[in-house]
């Protein structure tokens, strides 16, 4: 075997060796939700369980009206999801194609907006959302009632536009020659018919894997929803997961069955969106 040959098959060793061991916690988390209960903390680990169980599974949308949360869940997702691509994509378009003062002054304000923490914004958030006129038995003043606290546009509003997701869509439009905006111009169409029509079908790599950042964001969302929302029926997946801790007891059986059924709309979004992914992030790194 050729020198060339020992290296690239060591590499494939190493890669498959990393592979392994990052998907230890998955293996272990799917081996836990198959185990009987008496298996799950003896020591040393038993990788294969004596017999194969799905009553966690069970127990895990008995426990908790863990339904009602993955429903809850998909919709702050999916709604969040489409209110960030809808705006970003426009943002991006109108900081890279067209031109208006300030355009590069609203751009690096906007990179610096990427470099706060949310948890900083949390407060304020809470604050512009609990009075905001006229909503939730607010007066003009933002005053006597909740605003949009405890309602779902809470949750959605706020990340309608993420800097993160304008940063990325600018990218990707900056790397979109001119020429067709120029020839559209000639042949008599309008700004949003040219964004629309013409640019917006280019961007399916950019809009994939936005979507798929957003979605994941989305979904996994934990602080956001502790706080803006209080009823019951509307908790999320992700706080529905963490009522399996209680009174410093875990049950590990549902919890691990609930975290595997939790990731299914994440994994089937990336499987369906996979072929644009990786284009979507080398276009974005293009320099603007």
């Amino acid at each position: 075997m050729k020198p060339k040959h020992w290296r690239e098959a060591f590499l494939y060793l190493i890669s498959i060796v990393v592979a392994l061991i990052m998907l230890m916690p998955f293996i272990w988390s799917l081996v836990t939700s198959l185990r009987p209960d008496e298996e799950i903390i003896k020591l040393p680990i038993q990788w294969i369980p004596s017999r194969i169980t799905f009553e966690h599974y069970k127990q895990a949308f008995e426990l908790v009206p863990f339904a009602l949360y993955f429903k809850n869940s998909f919709y702050l997702a999916a709604m969040g999801t489409l209110f960030n691509l809808v705006f970003a994509s426009l943002s991006g378009y109108a900081l890279a194609k067209l031109y208006f003062p300030a355009r590069d002054l609203i751009f690096k304000i906007l990179l610096s907006a990427m470099m706060i923490p949310s948890v900083v914004t949390l407060i304020p958030t809470f604050f512009v959302l609990k009075h905001m006129p006229f909503l939730g038995g607010n007066d003009i003043l933002g005053a006597g009632g909740d605003g949009l606290l405890n309602t779902f546009w809470a949750i959605i509003l706020p990340g309608a536009s993420g800097s993160f997701a304008v940063f990325m869509m600018r990218q990707f439009f900056f790397a979109l020659p001119n020429d067709l905006q120029e020839v559209s111009r000639i042949e008599g169409a309008g700004e949003f018919r040219i964004f629309w029509n013409i640019y917006v079908p280019l961007t399916k790599p950019a809009l994939a894997t936005l979507g798929i950042f957003t979605f994941q964001a989305g979904w996994n969302s934990f602080l956001g929803p502790l706080i803006y929302l209080n009823d019951p029926k509307m908790k999320t997946i992700q706080q529905g997961l963490a009522a399996f801790s209680y009174n410093k007891h875990v049950d590990f059986g549902p919890l691990m069955a609930g975290a595997l059924v939790s990731i299914l709309p994440i994994l089937i979004l990336f499987l369906l969106l996979q072929r644009y992914f990786v284009q979507g992030i080398a276009f974005t790194g293009t320099k603007g």
